[in-house]
Protein backbone atom coordinates (compact mmCIF):
# COMPACT_ATOMS: atom_id res chain seq x y z
CA UNK A 1 0.00 0.00 0.00
CA UNK A 2 2.86 2.44 0.99
CA UNK A 3 4.64 1.82 -2.30
CA UNK A 4 1.51 2.44 -4.52
CA UNK A 5 0.77 5.80 -2.47
CA UNK A 6 4.76 6.96 -3.21
CA UNK A 7 4.12 5.61 -6.38
CA UNK A 8 1.49 7.83 -7.58
CA UNK A 9 2.95 10.90 -5.76
CA UNK A 10 6.50 10.59 -7.39
CA UNK A 11 4.33 10.35 -10.54
CA UNK A 12 2.56 13.65 -9.45
CA UNK A 13 5.48 15.39 -9.02
CA UNK A 14 7.03 14.61 -12.46
CA UNK A 15 4.21 15.59 -14.13
CA UNK A 16 4.20 18.90 -12.45
CA UNK A 17 7.81 19.39 -12.69
CA UNK A 18 8.66 21.47 -16.42
CA UNK A 19 11.37 19.51 -18.52
CA UNK A 20 12.74 21.15 -20.96
CA UNK A 21 13.16 19.29 -25.16
CA UNK A 22 16.89 19.06 -25.01
CA UNK A 23 16.34 16.98 -21.71
CA UNK A 24 13.67 15.61 -23.05
CA UNK A 25 15.47 14.23 -26.39
CA UNK A 26 19.15 13.25 -24.74
CA UNK A 27 16.94 11.23 -21.89
CA UNK A 28 16.81 7.70 -23.14
CA UNK A 29 13.58 5.83 -22.50
CA UNK A 30 13.91 3.44 -20.13
CA UNK A 31 11.25 1.83 -18.50
CA UNK A 32 10.72 2.18 -15.04
CA UNK A 33 10.90 -1.40 -13.03
CA UNK A 34 7.99 -3.64 -12.92
CA UNK A 35 6.82 -1.54 -15.77
CA UNK A 36 6.45 -3.18 -19.32
CA UNK A 37 8.12 -2.27 -22.51
CA UNK A 38 4.91 -4.07 -24.46
CA UNK A 39 2.08 -1.96 -25.21
CA UNK A 40 -1.66 -3.18 -23.11
CA UNK A 41 0.71 -5.96 -20.85
CA UNK A 42 0.61 -5.58 -17.06
CA UNK A 43 3.50 -5.32 -15.00
CA UNK A 44 4.68 -8.84 -13.70
CA UNK A 45 4.69 -7.68 -10.15
CA UNK A 46 1.15 -5.19 -10.70
CA UNK A 47 -0.22 -8.56 -11.62
CA UNK A 48 1.65 -10.93 -8.93
CA UNK A 49 0.33 -8.18 -5.87
CA UNK A 50 -3.43 -8.12 -7.20
CA UNK A 51 -3.65 -12.03 -7.33
CA UNK A 52 -1.81 -12.44 -3.42
CA UNK A 53 -5.15 -12.68 -1.45
CA UNK A 54 -6.13 -14.79 -4.41
CA UNK A 55 -3.03 -17.31 -3.68
CA UNK A 56 -3.86 -17.31 -0.44
CA UNK A 57 -6.80 -18.37 -0.84
CA UNK A 58 -6.24 -21.20 -3.26
CA UNK A 59 -3.57 -22.60 -0.74
CA UNK A 60 -5.26 -22.24 1.77
CA UNK A 61 -8.61 -24.34 -0.20
CA UNK A 62 -5.46 -26.43 -1.19
CA UNK A 63 -4.37 -27.27 2.46
CA UNK A 64 -8.20 -28.16 3.45
CA UNK A 65 -8.30 -30.62 0.66
CA UNK A 66 -4.85 -32.35 1.83
CA UNK A 67 -6.74 -31.99 5.28
CA UNK A 68 -10.27 -33.67 4.02
CA UNK A 69 -8.14 -36.08 2.28
CA UNK A 70 -6.12 -37.44 5.32
CA UNK A 71 -3.08 -35.50 4.48
CA UNK A 72 -1.19 -32.14 4.74
CA UNK A 73 -0.02 -29.52 2.58
CA UNK A 74 3.82 -29.72 3.09
CA UNK A 75 5.78 -26.40 3.02
CA UNK A 76 8.09 -27.63 -0.42
CA UNK A 77 4.74 -28.68 -2.13
CA UNK A 78 2.69 -25.06 -0.83
CA UNK A 79 5.70 -23.29 -2.17
CA UNK A 80 6.01 -25.21 -5.80
CA UNK A 81 2.16 -24.79 -5.69
CA UNK A 82 3.03 -20.92 -5.07
CA UNK A 83 5.27 -20.78 -7.69
CA UNK A 84 2.94 -22.30 -10.28
CA UNK A 85 0.07 -20.32 -9.32
CA UNK A 86 1.76 -16.95 -9.93
CA UNK A 87 2.11 -17.60 -13.52
CA UNK A 88 -1.59 -17.77 -14.14
CA UNK A 89 -3.62 -14.82 -15.36
CA UNK A 90 -6.60 -13.41 -12.52
CA UNK A 91 -8.89 -14.80 -14.60
CA UNK A 92 -7.40 -18.52 -14.98
CA UNK A 93 -6.63 -18.57 -11.24
CA UNK A 94 -10.30 -17.60 -9.94
CA UNK A 95 -11.44 -20.51 -12.36
CA UNK A 96 -8.96 -22.39 -10.70
CA UNK A 97 -9.94 -21.36 -7.40
CA UNK A 98 -13.24 -21.85 -7.92
CA UNK A 99 -13.01 -25.46 -9.31
CA UNK A 100 -10.74 -26.16 -6.25
CA UNK A 101 -13.44 -24.99 -4.10
CA UNK A 102 -16.63 -26.88 -5.48
CA UNK A 103 -13.74 -30.19 -4.82
CA UNK A 104 -13.47 -29.09 -1.20
CA UNK A 105 -17.06 -28.90 -1.08
CA UNK A 106 -17.66 -32.32 -2.40
CA UNK A 107 -14.94 -33.88 -0.38
CA UNK A 108 -16.76 -32.44 2.97
CA UNK A 109 -19.60 -33.83 2.26
CA UNK A 110 -18.15 -37.16 1.36
CA UNK A 111 -16.28 -37.04 5.31
CA UNK A 112 -19.75 -36.18 6.54
CA UNK A 113 -21.82 -39.10 5.15
CA UNK A 114 -19.00 -41.26 6.64
CA UNK A 115 -18.46 -39.74 9.89
CA UNK A 116 -22.46 -39.64 9.72
CA UNK A 117 -23.52 -42.78 8.47
CA UNK A 118 -24.57 -41.25 4.78
CA UNK A 119 -27.53 -39.34 6.45
CA UNK A 120 -28.11 -36.80 8.70
CA UNK A 121 -30.29 -37.20 11.81
CA UNK A 122 -33.29 -39.57 11.36
CA UNK A 123 -36.40 -39.29 12.40
CA UNK A 124 -36.89 -42.32 15.07
CA UNK A 125 -40.16 -43.80 15.93
CA UNK A 126 -40.82 -43.58 19.09
CA UNK A 127 -41.12 -47.38 19.71
CA UNK A 128 -37.53 -47.81 17.94
CA UNK A 129 -36.60 -45.71 20.82
CA UNK A 130 -38.08 -47.42 23.47
CA UNK A 131 -36.33 -50.61 22.18
CA UNK A 132 -33.39 -48.87 22.07
CA UNK A 133 -33.31 -47.96 25.50
CA UNK A 134 -34.52 -51.17 26.87
CA UNK A 135 -31.53 -53.29 24.22
CA UNK A 136 -28.54 -51.02 25.89
CA UNK A 137 -29.68 -47.75 27.59
CA UNK A 138 -29.28 -45.26 24.70
CA UNK A 139 -25.56 -46.73 24.75
CA UNK A 140 -24.42 -46.61 21.33
CA UNK A 141 -21.03 -48.42 22.12
CA UNK A 142 -22.75 -51.26 24.63
CA UNK A 143 -21.52 -54.58 24.16
CA UNK A 144 -23.76 -57.59 25.23
CA UNK A 145 -21.34 -59.92 28.16
CA UNK A 146 -20.77 -62.64 25.37
CA UNK A 147 -19.88 -59.86 22.55
CA UNK A 148 -22.70 -61.46 20.28
CA UNK A 149 -24.59 -58.48 20.67
CA UNK A 150 -23.43 -54.47 19.71
CA UNK A 151 -24.38 -51.27 19.66
CA UNK A 152 -27.32 -48.77 21.04
CA UNK A 153 -29.68 -51.06 18.94
CA UNK A 154 -27.78 -54.28 19.76
CA UNK A 155 -26.74 -55.87 16.56
CA UNK A 156 -25.35 -59.21 15.94
CA UNK A 157 -23.09 -58.97 12.77
CA UNK A 158 -25.45 -60.64 10.49
CA UNK A 159 -28.27 -58.14 11.16
CA UNK A 160 -25.81 -55.43 10.53
CA UNK A 161 -24.49 -56.65 7.35
CA UNK A 162 -28.39 -57.14 5.97
CA UNK A 163 -29.23 -53.84 6.46
CA UNK A 164 -25.99 -52.55 4.73
CA UNK A 165 -23.95 -52.07 8.01
CA UNK A 166 -20.20 -52.53 7.62
CA UNK A 167 -17.74 -53.46 10.15
CA UNK A 168 -18.17 -53.47 14.04
CA UNK A 169 -21.80 -52.18 14.72
CA UNK A 170 -20.78 -50.64 18.13
CA UNK A 171 -17.96 -48.72 16.19
CA UNK A 172 -20.25 -47.07 13.94
CA UNK A 173 -21.46 -43.83 14.46
CA UNK A 174 -24.95 -42.67 16.83
CA UNK A 175 -26.41 -41.97 13.40
CA UNK A 176 -25.45 -44.42 11.03
CA UNK A 177 -26.72 -46.56 13.90
CA UNK A 178 -30.31 -45.51 14.16
CA UNK A 179 -30.51 -45.26 10.12
CA UNK A 180 -29.80 -48.94 10.27
CA UNK A 181 -31.64 -49.74 12.87
CA UNK A 182 -34.85 -47.66 11.26
CA UNK A 183 -34.48 -49.44 7.90
CA UNK A 184 -34.82 -52.98 9.65
CA UNK A 185 -37.47 -51.41 11.90
CA UNK A 186 -39.59 -50.64 8.39
CA UNK A 187 -38.32 -53.91 6.72
CA UNK A 188 -39.67 -56.91 10.07
CA UNK A 189 -40.89 -54.26 12.81
CA UNK A 190 -40.09 -55.04 16.08
CA UNK A 191 -39.22 -59.16 15.80
CA UNK A 192 -35.43 -58.36 15.57
CA UNK A 193 -36.01 -57.45 19.36
CA UNK A 194 -37.54 -60.04 20.69
CA UNK A 195 -37.62 -58.83 24.29
CA UNK A 196 -37.14 -54.82 23.63
CA UNK A 197 -39.87 -55.49 21.27
CA UNK A 198 -42.39 -56.75 22.75
CA UNK A 199 -42.65 -54.11 26.03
Amino acid sequence: MRTRTLGAVCATCAAAVPVSTETQAQAPAVPSPGHSTVAGEPPANITTAHNLPALKRYLRLEARRQSLKGGKLRMPERDRLGAELRSLTPQRLRSETRELRREVRALRRKVQRERHGGAPKVPIPASLRAIAECESGGDPRAISASGTYRGKYQFDYGTWGSVGGDGDPAAASETEQDRRAALLYKRAGATPWPVCGNS
